[in-house]
């Protein structure tokens, strides 16, 4: 080895590399364009992936601090575009880019993260049409959620004031645009459903970008709207306008002034209607008198009106004839069960004992009272309770003999 040769630390070329990397300019500010590969969202928050294209790959890290910005979700395979600067990790001699900003390819970041967050709540059933809930028909008070200042709530007043000025609305002011607009959409509709007396509750706010509506396809918005258990109408911006909000409420209006139109009747289509149901019933009141008229000319024109004296008359004939007969036919049924009880009663008296102890016969028990039926049931010295027809007798056995009661 030469005297006047230098030797250098590894650390010391590291650093050496990393300075002259951090020296050039284009190095500091620049936009890189390929395909995710080998992504990974580390615990700590911080993002690590690969950027690659057809013949080579980039290392780049998209720390925490920066990537809370990002809106959409990003993985492998998507095609990005990256906004950072290239510098040298000095423990491992390897350069990557320090990501500080990441855009999908061929669309916006925001259009991504809508369609994201609309599969996902599509998935989970958010958007189920049996989830919905119906409007009410004549709603007495309607939760109107938007800015006091904007164009949807002068818009909503005035349709109002001319279709059904009668209902009660109830204006909760929230943020429509910018940053904290979403939990201040969410605390309005958590109030609302708070409150008891509510029947409607209409979200609503004028037109505007994508990024003016953002919050309302925020997921925090969205899962809000789910679970209220009043119905909500989203009112949110112009026809061609679409929000995650539109598809998880209950009915998606137009327009604010729509929105308007759907919660409350016409007040003189209800009048119109009203006189038609008059009219109707009326109508059906006189074709039901006109029909009880005609029945009852046709009972008052009938004979037993015309003779009713007669019609008495006969009517109480039959009933003394009925009378008569009925008695006639109670008489013969008492007869005839006098003599079906008294033959009972002389096959009952013909079964009595008494009748066979007057033939000289008794009934004989042992000392606990149990019937003797049989010489077997007996023992010598044995206690015996004879019963006659007019009286007892108590015995001792002397002697037991078997066999035939003939002597």
């Amino acid at each position: 080895m030469q005297n006047n040769t230098s030797v250098y630390k590894v650390s010391e070329i590291n650093r050496y590399v990393k300075g002259l990397v951090h020296g050039d300019p284009r190095l500091r500010d620049l936009w890189v364009a390929g395909e995710l590969s080998n992504f990974k969202h580390h615990r700590s928050g911080h993002m690590y992936f690969t950027l690659k294209d057809d013949s080579s790959s980039l290392r780049c890290v998209f720390f925490r601090r920066e990537n809370m910005r990002c809106i959409f979700k990003p993985a492998g395979g998507m095609e990005v575009i990256v906004h950072g600067s290239i510098s040298v990790y000095e423990p491992d001699g390897v350069y990557q880019l320090y990501v500080s900003e990441l855009e999908p390819a061929g669309m916006g970041s925001l259009f991504l993260a809508f369609e994201q967050l609309k599969r996902k709540l599509e998935s989970e059933g958010l958007f189920r049409p049996e989830r919905k809930k119906e409007l009410p028909a004549l709603p007495r008070t309607i939760g109107l959620v938007t800015s006091p200042t904007g164009a949807a709530l002068q818009d909503i007043l005035a349709t109002i004031k001319v279709r059904f000025p009668h209902v009660r609305l109830l204006v909760v002011e929230s943020l429509v645009q910018g940053r904290g607009a979403a939990p201040d959409l969410v605390k309005a509709i958590d109030l609302l459903n708070r409150l008891p007396d509510v029947d409607v509750i209409i979200l609503a706010r004028g037109g505007g970008s994508l990024e003016d509506l953002w919050p309302f396809n925020e997921e925090a918005v969205a899962r809000a709207i789910a679970r209220s258990r009043i119905p909500i109408v989203s009112a949110v911006g112009h026809e061609t306008d679409f929000t995650i909000a539109d598809f998880t409420a209950d009915y998606r209006a137009p327009t604010p002034t729509a929105a308007a139109a759907a919660v409350v009747p016409d007040r003189e289509e209800l009048l119109s209607a009203l006189l038609q149901l008059r009219e109707r019933v009326s109508s059906a009141l006189g074709r039901r008198l006109q029909q009880e008229k005609q029945a009852l000319d046709h009972v008052v024109s009938d004979r037993f009106f015309a003779l009713p004296a007669r019609r008495i008359r006969l009517a109480s004939e039959t009933v003394e004839q009925l009378n008569k007969k009925l008695r006639r036919e109670i008489v013969r049924v008492l007869n005839y069960k006098g003599m079906r009880l008294g033959a009972l009663n002389d096959r009952l008296e013909s079964y009595s004992p008494l009748k066979v102890m007057d033939r000289g016969y008794c009934y004989c028990r042992d000392e606990k009272g149990r019937i003797v039926r049989s010489v077997g049931d007996l023992t010598v010295g044995g206690i015996l309770k004879l019963s006659f027809k007019d009286g007892r007798a108590r015995c001792r056995t002397e002697k037991i003999e078997e066999g035939s009661i003939v002597d």
